[in-house]
C-alpha cells in the first residue's frame, strides 16, 4: 500500500522528503525502505542525528522491522552523527564514503533539523543539500530526508527550512482528529519521476508493522486536524489494511 500511495515506490537515483510532526512516523517509514533494501541485498546506511542506534534499533524491532538483522547481515549500517562535532563538508564526505566504499544504494538523513545545528545559514545549507542530492541522484542511490516540523497539529505547521523544491518526491505525515482520538495521515504531494495516488490514507503503527487505511474519501479538512464527515460517508479511518512489508521492498 504504501508503494501504490508512491505510484510504484521510490525510484533508484531519486530523494524523498518526508515531512511532519514529531512522533508522526517519519523515521519509521524511512528505515522500512532501508531495511527492505537491505532484505533484497543492497547496502543501506542510515545516518542518525537526533536518535542513538540503540534506540532507533530497539523501536522499529518492536513495530516488526528487522533493523537488528539487517545490521547483524552488514547490510545496513547506522551512523550516529553529532552535529557539535561534524561540519556540513565532513557530513558530506562521509556519504560519499558511504557510497563509493562501502557501496550504499540507500541513504537516510535523519533528520535535516539535525544537519542544520552543523549549519545554521540557510542559504549555505540548501547549496550543500542540492549538491548532495545530486551526487547521490548520479550515483544511483536512493535517498530519504526526515525533516520534522514544528507543531502539531493544524494549519500552523511549518518547516525549519523549505527543502520540498529541492526533493523528487514529498511524503506529508499529519496528525487529525477523529472521534476523540489522535489519529496519523500520510499523503504524496510532490513525485518528478512520475504519477503517484492522491489519496489521503490513515496511517498507524503496531507490532505487526505499518498499517493503511483506505483512501479517506468520507472526510475534508484532514491536513486541518480538524476533519470533517462528509454526507453519507462510511467507514473509519482504522479501518485497517496491512502494508505487506514486501511492497515497500521495490526500489526502482
Amino acid at each position: 500500500m504504501l508503494d501504490s500511495l508512491l505510484g510504484g515506490g521510490p525510484d533508484r537515483g531519486t530523494s524523498t522528503l518526508l515531512l511532519g510532526p514529531a512522533g508522526s512516523g517519519k523515521s519509521t517509514i524511512a528505515v522500512q525502505y532501508a531495511v527492505a533494501a537491505s532484505q533484497r541485498g543492497d547496502h543501506a546506511v542510515i545516518f542518525a542525528f537526533d536518535e542513538s542506534a540503540a534506540t532507533l534499533e530497539a523501536r522499529t524491532e518492536s513495530l516488526g522491522i528487522p533493523l537488528a538483522q539487517g545490521r547483524k547481515a552488514g547490510q545496513v549500517r547506522v551512523q550516529q552523527v553529532d552535529p557539535a562535532e561534524l561540519s556540513p563538508g565532513e557530513f558530506a564526505f562521509l556519504v560519499r564514503q558511504a557510497v563509493e566504499k562501502d557501496h550504499a544504494r540507500v541513504i537516510v538523513i535523519d533528520t535535516l533539523n539535525g544537519y542544520m545545528h552543523a549549519m545554521p545559514q540557510e542559504h549555505f545549507l540548501t547549496a550543500q543539500l542540492h549538491e548532495l542530492l545530486t551526487y547521490l541522484g548520479r550515483q544511483g542511490v536512493t535517498t530519504f530526508i526526515v525533516v520534522a516540523q514544528h507543531g502539531l497539529i493544524g494549519s500552523s505547521m511549518q518547516s525549519p527550512i523549505d527543502t520540498s523544491y529541492l526533493a523528487d518526491c514529498v511524503v506529508l505525515l499529519r496528525f487529525f482528529e477523529y472521534e476523540g482520538r489522535v489519529k496519523k495521515a500520510i499523503s504524496v504531494v510532490k513525485k518528478r519521476s512520475g504519477p503517484h495516488e492522491e489519496s489521503i490514507r490513515a496511517l498507524w503503527f503496531d507490532s505487526k508493522g505499518i498499517h493503511l487505511s483506505e483512501p479517506l474519501t468520507q472526510f475534508r479538512g484532514i491536513i486541518t486536524g480538524v476533519p470533517v464527515k462528509l454526507d453519507g460517508g462510511s467507514g473509519a479511518p482504522e479501518r485497517k489494511k496491512k502494508i505487506n512489508r514486501k511492497a515497500s521492498r521495490k526500489v526502482r
